[in-house]
């Protein structure tokens, strides 16, 4: 129960600290998908669980099949509803599996025939317990495929209620960003960049920037931050890691990083620190990522100002999005704080750099 001194400790911290933010709630659609991601997450996590127990299953009895199959597959996850023994696969022939797994629109049904009937071919033994792991190894499989289905289900989901927010063309038109990380990251922020009046402070919230550890007289002490909103931070660090091999300002970024002897997990970091300045400078002026600059803008001397061409809308489409946006922000120039993020430049993309 709070009490008078508590009271007043609480309201001298709000008095003299400057770190703190008023409570903002939330829009109606970042609630909507943190419901929905945080239903995903629980979906893939029971999903990771089944798939360990099925492998451990299926090594006990069957360790040559085991190590041939993809259980990310659905080809292989139907193969184990169906056969689950060496004995099985053997007596069913290679031609019969082929024909069932095609029947059933099997991506590769001879490959994935030959391999099983090649593992079955290594083992001629019979483990004990053999018909009661069969069994489990069955259910597992099924269930497997029954929590697939509810993933590509709440996907479809978070994918609608995504493309309706206002920001979402500008958060998918950065590569490396889909429906999935860019509605995660719609939930942490809240809807909007409001919380966040610089690319620092979402950096430092998103865990991507060293964290000072300043006492006394030593100061440029830096440190891994201990708090940060961690599924921030796999939306950066993951889009990241995906824009390295679609983006040609993303690969020259982490190439050159690379070449200052930065590790890879470093330079991935590095990469996704640029990023956050890249994507809150588009979220910031309202516009799409695109690869090369946009056309120099023009000088209306009868008003003295600066007059800003529209700036086309975001392609719908995933690569088109890259060509067609209207944001350009040089990956050198986007440093560290909104000073260096100018309104004529800071559209954001990343031409010499870059869920």
């Amino acid at each position: 129960m709070a009490t008078a001194a508590d009271a007043r400790v609480i309201a001298d911290q709000a008095r003299m600290r400057r770190d703190l933010q008023p409570i903002r709630p939330d829009d109606d659609a970042a609630v909507e998908l943190r419901l929905l991601t945080e239903r995903r997450v629980d979906l893939v996590a029971e999903r990771t669980r089944t798939v360990n127990r099925l492998r451990s299953l299926l090594t006990s009895m069957f360790p040559a099949l085991e190590r041939v199959l993809d259980m990310g597959t659905s080809g292989a996850l139907l193969l184990l509803t169906a056969y689950q023994s060496p004995a099985a696969i053997r007596r069913t022939g290679q031609r019969r599996q082929t024909t069932w797994l095609r029947n059933r629109k099997v991506r590769n049904p001879e490959a994935l025939a030959a391999r099983a009937i090649e593992a079955a071919e290594r083992q001629h033994t019979a483990v004990a317990g053999e018909s009661a792991i069969a069994k489990m190894v069955l259910t597992f499989a099924k269930e497997v495929m029954a929590l697939n289905e509810k993933i590509a289900e709440t996907d479809k989901l978070i994918e609608g209620r995504f493309r309706e927010h206002e920001l979402a063309e500008v958060i998918q038109s950065l590569p490396g960003i889909g429906t999935v990380l860019g509605a995660e990251f719609l939930v942490a922020v809240g809807g909007s960049l409001a919380s966040f009046p610089s690319p620092d402070r979402l950096a430092a919230f998103a865990g991507v920037t060293p964290a000072p550890s300043d006492s006394g007289k030593i100061s440029g002490n830096l440190h891994r931050p201990q708090r940060y909103h961690r599924r921030l931070q796999r939306v950066f660090y993951t889009s990241a890691l995906v824009s390295i091999q679609f983006d040609p300002n993303s690969r020259k970024f982490y190439d050159r990083k690379r070449a200052e002897g930065k590790r890879h997990t470093q330079a991935v970091l590095a990469l996704a620190r640029r990023r956050v300045n890249v994507l809150w400078a588009l979220l910031r002026d309202r516009r799409c990522y695109q690869v090369t600059p946009p056309a120099p803008q023009r000088l209306d001397f009868s008003i003295g100002k600066r007059r800003h061409d529209r700036a086309p809308a975001c392609a719908t489409g995933r690569g088109e999005g890259l060509q067609r946006g209207a944001g350009w922000l040089p990956l050198e120039s986007a440093r560290e704080g909104p000073k260096s993020v100018s309104t004529a430049s800071a559209s954001a993309g990343l031409r010499d750099e870059r869920r």
